[in-house]
């Protein structure tokens, strides 16, 4: 990355001038703070005191055995505070509010669980809240809903769209350049403009960092491949940083396949889109021919974005990582698995990133180790995966 926030031709920062002035008053603050030891320490603190890190590694015996192959692990953020990995980026980002001086968080989210992180941190902090998200979201994903506005946030169901998490993003936007005098807006993926992705990238990666260190102390090596669902990448991109200078491990993005490549009806964004901008950044975009984002969908409300971090974007060019669709079937079936073999209810999300690991493991040898981030849990999954259910089973 240059300084600019460039991943080759990715990244960057496509804003109105109206926010070009908080966007460097943000990287400013962001460059200096990550140099003080004592903002670190208090990062590092409140990860260990609050969050509950680190977050163990749980090899899935039952499940690995059944698909004869592979050893498949769990890097567990479901066992975070807030139940996903988004609580380490909201520590992050809400301590550079206060240090900024900034009196009010707002907020995107999909699935929720950036919005009930965001949400908590705000509560701990004692800041007001607004959460932007999709009104389509708004109802699938009603019991975040309540989580935040029992920790004091105030939720904007987003009509416009898809009513999805882009709106939701959009809305922030235009919050943000209205009252970005007292307002700090926290972006809960590895997307958007510069110093954003950078900044996220750093919150997240101490899950790459414990995974490389607790796979060295539990089975004496490196895994064979990195295994973790993208849609705007958070928590691929903090469980890569750890192996990005170990060639031997395989690092692999997982995204949603939904109904199908060929159906149109996804959220793959770097396997089905081409270079576009999206929310102040160059990125792999769902697009038209005219250049109009195209609506998304995904069973997991946290996938369905028609972009993705740009990292990830150069990481595919360059080969680092290659990036792979999971459609909602087989990512159901996942979801069931983990239930029914180790008693885990993972985030559908996560559970695209568990399917891969499970369509790969028979073909590989015993002793290879597939390590799969199990991004969140999956209580506010229960109605989605029932309804999906219903309306397949007679197909």
């Amino acid at each position: 990355m240059n300084r600019n926030g460039h991943y080759g031709p990715y990244g960057g920062s496509y804003v109105a001038e109206t926010l070009a002035q908080p966007l460097d008053e943000l990287a400013s603050a962001y460059f200096e703070a990550r140099e003080d030891p004592s903002f670190r320490r208090e990062f590092e603190e409140l990860l260990r005191d609050y969050v509950g890190r680190e977050s163990p590694i749980t090899v899935c015996r039952r499940l690995s055995a059944a698909l004869g192959g592979a050893t498949i692990a769990l890097k567990r953020e479901d066992l975070n505070h807030t139940g996903a990995h988004k609580v380490n980026n909201t520590i992050g980002q809400a301590l550079l509010a206060r240090r900024m001086g900034k009196k009010r968080l707002i907020a995107e989210t999909g699935a929720g669980m950036h919005g009930v992180a965001t949400a908590t941190v705000a509560a701990l902090f004692g800041l007001p809240c607004e959460v932007y998200m999709g009104a389509l979201d708004v109802e699938r994903q009603a019991p975040n809903v309540e989580r935040m506005k029992m920790l004091g946030a105030k939720i904007n169901a987003v009509t416009e769209g898809s009513a999805t998490l882009k709106d939701a993003m959009n809305e922030a936007l235009r919050d943000w350049v209205t009252n970005c005098d007292d307002t700090f807006y926290v972006i809960g993926t590895a997307a958007g403009p510069h110093p954003y992705p950078e900044m996220v990238k750093d919150f997240q990666s101490v899950i790459g960092r414990e995974a490389r260190r607790q796979c060295l102390e539990k089975f004496g090596r490196l895994p064979d491949q990195a295994i973790a669902c993208v849609g705007g990448g958070s928590n691929a991109i903090g469980l890569f940083a750890g192996f990005m200078d170990d060639p031997s491990v395989r690092l692999v993005g997982v995204e949603a396949g939904g109904r199908g490549i060929a159906s149109g009806e996804h959220a793959a964004s770097i396997t089905g889109g081409r270079i576009g901008v999206l929310h102040g950044a160059k990125t792999m975009l769902l697009q038209t021919a005219d250049g109009n984002v195209i609506d998304t969908y995904s069973v997991s409300a946290g996938l369905d974005y028609p972009g993705v971090g740009p990292e990830h974007c150069h990481l595919h060019d360059t080969g680092r990582a290659e990036y792979v669709p999971i459609d909602d079937a087989e990512a159901v079936a996942a979801f069931d698995a983990l239930c029914r073999y180790e008693g885990i209810i993972p985030a559908l999300e996560s559970s695209h990133a568990v399917a891969e690991a499970i369509r790969r493991a028979p073909s590989l040898p015993k002793d290879a180790l597939l390590l799969v981030c199990l991004s969140g849990r999956g209580d506010k999954d229960m109605e989605s995966v029932r309804r999906y259910k219903n309306e397949n089973e007679n197909r």
